[in-house]
């Protein structure tokens, strides 16, 4: 069969073989992301689909291969054996086989774009090379997406340059598939030698390379889980790595080991990862921080947390409703329209949201604005109505809250200003600071209620025994009421968890409550008190550090350690 000759069904179909780096998946390379976003089959292992599943369109099928203890195979050593087809995919009819390379292909059928994912890059996959031979046997198309490699990218995460100025020999090794002629040939060269292998075999693989001549003083670094929040790195000698291992209590895995990377070199800067070591030493590196707000107003704020290093759970407290009797706002949307308003000052993004909705009944748009001018309490408020399509006139200087919101809202002036009443879409307990405000300007006020505020369902049991039991490093409180809900709905963090309010009066709940707040954010804004958390983080790990001890996440420490209060 000729290359441009396609077998029946399989008409128009792509397949895109794609590197998905070695975990990190902000290591997605520009085209790793227009491929997933164009995409109608997503196959790959599990570990691989939870990197690569952000970027894919909605509705995307997937499919991923099993590896595990089940299968024929141990875990990262043999090929894909089953095909399990996500039962709310799209294409749920896919037949189960056991070769990967004819699952590729039957995913590709009637014109389907598949994008075959594969840990790190798929030029170093052997099982991703059968896959390609299969594929141009067959005559169906394909690209390769190249990826960052783990020998590559796990040490440069890990903090230990490959080459120096002088330019060292460097060589791979897969100690997993390595013959002794390649011990042997790694053995008598003295340059950097970066070995792919598991935690289990950490040990022999060091013994292999003492045995082709290595000196046994010759420094090496061994990381697990790369590139992730969850990496670790340990730095040893090839005859201390086993003695190192065992007092870091690594103990042996029954699934046959976690894949790790190990480098090895007197010129592998072993010896200079406390200076080069960005990754690990981020502030908050590794901490589980607890945000209780919902997935749209955390957006931001988590994304602020994991440049930190953190890893955010976002926990919602309050969910957002109707309001009881829904005339007030149809009214005043109305009014909109009509005239009736000089201006809009939203306070929150339910706000916006709310009004969009209202909107949308009645077959409006963001046009429906013009002549109206637009307040914004805040930034992530400003951006909301920014993707409404509406651009604020009026967003605060300085505080982002209702006080820094009246500070630069103008007088009403019956010269300049042709109607006085200033519309304010907000939630059921919303506080009075802002009509007071507003009044005391001259204004007349429509305070409408949007939308109302109730407490959230209960997270799920893992989540709340996490957080009573010590399972967070940190909560991050915005609001008394988040103190309040998250207690009732879920219980109250344990005592070693970081307790972080954005001011004096979550503070004061939170202690009410029966919590030792150890950070406040210097004024009251979200940002400011994830950098509060960030800068606490910094100096413990730096006390730490200074009296000679490992550095540890609180929910490390001791049940009942006792804190010490932050002066933050």
């Amino acid at each position: 069969m000729s290359p441009t000759t396609l077998p029946a069904g399989l008409e128009h179909g792509h397949v895109t073989f794609l590197g998905a780096g070695p975990g990190d998946p902000g290591l997605l390379t520009l085209r790793a992301v227009e491929a997933l976003a164009n995409a109608d089959v997503l196959v790959a292992e599990h570990d691989v689909l939870d990197v690569v599943r952000v970027h894919a369109r909605h509705g995307v099928a997937e499919v991923h291969t099993d590896t595990g203890p089940d299968s024929d195979a141990a875990p990262g050593t043999g090929t894909p054996q089953l095909a399990v087809v996500d039962g709310a995919s799209t294409t749920a009819a896919l037949p189960a086989v056991r070769d990967a390379a004819h699952l590729v292909m039957q995913a590709a059928r009637g014109g389907r774009r598949v994008v075959r994912a594969v840990s790190g890059d798929p030029g170093l996959d052997a099982y991703a090379a059968e896959e390609m031979l299969a594929c141009a046997a067959a005559g169906v198309p394909f690209e390769v997406v190249p990826g960052v490699a783990a020998a590559v990218g796990v040490p440069a995460y890990a903090g230990v340059p490959l080459r120096d100025a002088q330019g060292a020999d460097v060589r791979f090794v897969d100690a997993r598939t390595a013959s002794d002629r390649c011990w042997t040939e790694v053995g008598a060269s003295d340059g950097t030698v970066v070995v792919s292998t598991t935690l289990d075999a950490v040990g022999a693989a060091a013994g292999e390379l003492v045995s082709a001549g290595r000196k046994p003083d010759t420094p090496l670094t061994v990381t697990v889980a790369g590139t992730t929040t969850r990496q670790r790195t340990w730095t040893a000698t090839l005859g201390t790595i086993a003695q190192t291992l065992k007092q870091a209590k690594v103990l042996p895995s029954p699934e046959g080991g976690r894949p790790v990377i190990a480098v090895v070199g007197e010129r592998s800067a072993a010896a200079q990862r406390d200076q080069l070591s960005w990754f690990e030493s981020k502030p908050l590196f590794g901490w589980r921080v607890l945000v209780p707000r919902t997935k749209e107003q955390a957006a931001s704020l988590s994304d602020q947390l994991r440049s930190y290093g953190a890893v955010p759970h976002e926990v919602p407290t309050i969910a957002v409703e109707p309001p009881r009797t829904p005339q007030q706002m149809e009214r005043a949307v109305k009014g909109l329209v009509t005239g009736r308003y000089e201006w809009i000052a939203f306070t929150s993004v339910n706000a916006v949201k709310a009004v969009r909705e209202k909107f949308e009944e009645y077959g409006l748009d963001a046009r429906a604005f013009a002549g109206i001018k637009v307040a914004a309490v805040g930034e992530q408020t400003a951006k909301a109505l920014i993707a409404f399509g509406v651009k604020p006139d009026l967003v605060p200087s300085g505080e982002q809250s209702a006080a820094g919101l009246l500070e630069d809202w103008p007088p009403y002036d019956p010269v300049f200003d042709p109607i006085d009443r200033v519309f304010l879409p907000r939630a059921d307990i919303a506080t009075e600071t802002l009509v007071a405000g507003l009044i005391e300007l001259g204004w007349e006020v429509d305070d409408v209620t949007a939308y109302r505020t109730v407490r959230a369902s209960p997270p799920p049991a893992e989540t709340r025994e996490a957080i009573k039991g010590g399972g967070f490093d940190a909560v991050l409180f915005t609001s008394s009421s988040t103190v309040r809900n998250l207690v009732g709905i879920a219980g109250k963090p344990h005592n070693v968890t970081v307790i972080a309010c954005i001011g004096p009066a979550t503070a004061k709940t939170a202690e009410e409550h029966g919590l030792r707040v150890d950070v406040m954010a210097p004024e009251p804004s979200v940002h400011k008190l994830a950098e509060a958390l960030a800068e606490f983080g910094m100096r413990r790990r730096a006390a730490a550090l200074e009296a000679g001890d490992a550095v540890t996440r609180p929910s490390e420490r001791r049940p009942g350690a006792r804190r010490r209060r932050s002066t933050t």
